[in-house]
């Protein structure tokens, strides 16, 4: 339902509307689909070629979400998935607003994260025509998707519409796309779609092959520095608790991936926090140094490994995965586990009999810590640290608090400078890397999360300008979020690059046009803070996170601050730099 609450008991009966939603056309088919597949919430964009459906969301339960931009209902939906661990939900019009949705769709489909995105499109018999705001939608999406479908039918599309949500979730998960000609959505059908199904072969076998683990249990027995990699796959895969059992079972360090963040306490004395171009230092020596990498649902993409060639150069390297497309795509599996994390690391835990002997590797990881601890210094007589802004925010709010960001320095130092403790905590854009990800995320994740979570956005000045028109949505749908941007009139890591390896020229990185962020907050119908000194920090952090609605506090940061430590592009892991000479 747009923009308003679900009806009421009361209301639906003085209004004969009927829940669920019966079946009479195409549109209302397809919204039952949604609501046989437990969708609450929705996020989109209204316009010609979808309003049939959405008309038939009139008479749902669902809540529907309408967005600023299509861009920014696809992140909402993102996000809300990352959140929630059920798919989210996205919608918009033919033409423009299908192609506005893409970015958002190409963004789940790096991050393997499980969503569905309805598109109008015109009706079946101009399809070809170049009609009024006509694309074709499926063959611009399906690169990015991990199936699309044209509907042909009112008697099909509802369960069309379930099975992509199914597949959505299904295995790896990812997005999926279902268009939608208006004469389809508008076509008399009384069939019910029935639950949600994935296509025949779609659902993957959860154990890996018994004799492939017993070959990897052997390489980890024999291990003298073995050292668990967690990605994003072991929190998609509801694995942690399984993860956390193991590294502790058998006193084996971990380090997650970017998207892994939270699958181990990183306050825990076996973490060493992500591993990767911006990853701890002590993270990066731990992969350099390990004889037997325990790899479990990572793509092992570039960030990660920075040079092929040295990534673990001493290890045996042990890959679980349930979709093995991935095995030694990137980094060759010494030993492929193909199937369901959690299953699989039971597996290998209830296999291994003489646990490798770890005392003196654990203790010279902790070593690595002490050797390069994530700290900076805050002089008096200097702009704002970045750092400390972030580590302020954790220290005033809960281990349950959801952080989103956009891309870029304020990324970086939101993921370094936050204890993560949890999953489905950490919320951004890592394999597109899309500025702008991290507003919508936050209403997204608003929508998702329980009431007694706080949602923390910290964005960039750049990031925060591309879609900061969502900030409307928030203030109308009153939204208790806290974005915080970081602001230093550049856009940072390309300032960052210049400074290191294009001689400091900042050919259209500098940023000083910015408005002023909290009056244009305050614009919004937002409460706007904003703050130069230290001394502020805690007053304006306490007054957002006790504000019951949207805030905006604009921290301006120093400029010149840089994200440490860091790997240059196709370097070695544990040839990181701390400071610009050393790169």
């Amino acid at each position: 339902m747009s923009e308003h609450a679900p009806p009421t008991q009361e209301s639906e009966a003085s209004t004969g509307k009927s829940t669920p939603t019966q079946v009479t056309d195409g549109s209302t088919a397809i919204v039952r689909a949604l609501e046989n597949a437990g969708v609450e919430h929705a996020f989109g964009v209204q316009g010609g070629a979808i309003m049939p459906v959405y008309d038939a969301l009139w008479d749902s339960e669902i809540t529907h979400i309408t967005m600023a931009h299509e861009q920014g209902a696809s992140h909402a939906a993102d996000a809300y998935g990352v959140v929630s661990g059920t798919p989210g939900v996205c919608l918009a019009t033919s033409g423009p607003g299908a192609t506005n949705l893409v970015t958002g769709i190409a963004d789940a489909s790096m991050d393997s994260d499980a969503m569905i995105a309805l598109t109008g499109q015109v009706p079946s018999h101009m399809v070809g025509s170049d009609a009024f705001q006509e694309t074709d939608t499926t063959g611009v999406t399906a690169p990015i998707t991990k199936h699309n479908y044209f509907a042909s039918d009112s008697d099909t599309v509802g369960k069309t519409v379930g099975e992509a949500f199914a597949l959505s979730e299904t295995g790896r998960p990812g997005p999926t796309l279902v268009d939608l000609p208006k004469d389809v959505s508008f076509g008399e059908t009384d069939r019910d779609p029935g639950e949600p199904t994935p296509p025949p072969g779609s659902t993957p076998t959860p154990a890996a092959d018994s004799a492939a683990v017993d070959a990897a249990v052997a390489a980890i027995e024999r291990a003298e520095r073995p050292l668990c990699l967690f990605g994003g796959g072991v929190i998609k895969a509801e694995a942690c608790e399984a993860a956390r059992t193991f590294i502790h079972e058998y006193d084996i360090p971990a380090v997650t991936t970017m998207p892994g963040i939270g699958t181990v306490p990183e306050d825990d004395e076996l973490c060493l926090s992500w591993a990767g171009m911006h990853g701890t230092g002590y993270a990066n020596m731990a992969i350099t140094h390990t004889d037997c990498l325990i790899a479990v649902g990572t793509r092992f993409d570039d960030r990660l490994t920075g040079g092929i060639e040295t990534f673990a150069p001493e290890a045996e390297v042990i890959h679980i995965d349930i979709d093995p497309a991935e095995i030694s795509k990137n980094i060759h599996a010494d030993y492929p586990l193909i199937g369901d994390a959690a299953t699989v690391l039971e597996q290998v835990h209830d296999a291994i009999e003489t646990p490798p002997a770890t005392r003196e590797w654990v203790e010279q990881c902790s070593a690595w810590k002490d050797d390069y601890p994530m700290d900076y210094q805050t002089p008096e007589d200097e702009p704002l640290r970045p750092e400390f802004v972030v580590e302020a925010f954790d220290e005033a709010t809960g281990d349950d608090t959801i952080v989103t960001t956009g891309v870029g320095q304020h990324q970086m130092w939101a993921s370094q400078y936050w204890t993560y403790k949890e999953p489905r905590t950490w919320v951004s854009s890592h394999g597109l890397g899309t500025m702008g990800y991290g507003l919508p995320a936050a209403i997204g994740a608003r929508f998702a999360a329980d009431d007694s979570q706080d949602v923390i956005c910290f964005d960039g000045d750049g990031s925060f300008l591309m879609t900061m028109q969502e900030l409307s949505v928030a203030v109308r749908e009153n939204l208790d979020i806290t974005v915080a941007i970081l602001n230093n009139e550049y856009i940072g890591m390309v300032r960052q690059w210049q400074d290191a390896f294009f001689e400091g020229r900042h050919m259209a990185s500098e940023y000083n046009w910015m408005p002023e962020f909290d009056k244009m907050a305050e614009a919004f119908g937002a409460k706007g803070w904003r703050v130069d000194d230290y001394d502020e920090v805690a007053d304006a952090i306490e007054g957002a996170l006790e504000y019951d609605g949207p805030s905006v506090i604009d921290f301006h940061i120093d400029p010149r601050a840089n994200v440490y430590p860091m790997v240059p592009s196709g370097g070695a892991n544990g040839k990181f730099a701390l400071t610009e000479e050393q790169l």
